[in-house]
């Protein structure tokens, strides 16, 4: 219950400040440009990684990404920049 209470007056924080979901929170924050690039914040692992099927663990879920000539192009510890064909994105969250 104090939990619940400390999260709603960190989420009013973040209202009152107009911070976005993504940074105060481990939430992935996933930007597509075109059918060519992608861009995936706050991820956990890279989980399976081939040129055509690419698996990233995040916070909530398994992001499954599929395609052609697939490639991790950037990569921090925060932040990960897939290039080449995306086909295909689905999600398996975590019950």
């Amino acid at each position: 219950m104090a939990k619940n209470k400390k999260s709603k007056i960190g989420d009013k924080v973040n209202k009152l400040l107009d911070i976005p979901q993504e940074v105060s929170t481990n939430i992935p924050k996933i930007t597509i440009l075109g059918f060519e690039k992608m861009l995936i914040e706050n991820y956990k692992a890279i989980l399976e990684y081939q040129e055509f099927y690419i698996r990233i663990s995040t916070h909530i879920g398994i992001l499954n990404i599929n395609g052609y000539e697939l490639n991790l192009n950037e990569m921090t510890t925060d932040d990960l920049l897939i290039t080449g064909k995306i086909d295909g994105i689905d999600f398996e969250t975590i019950t």
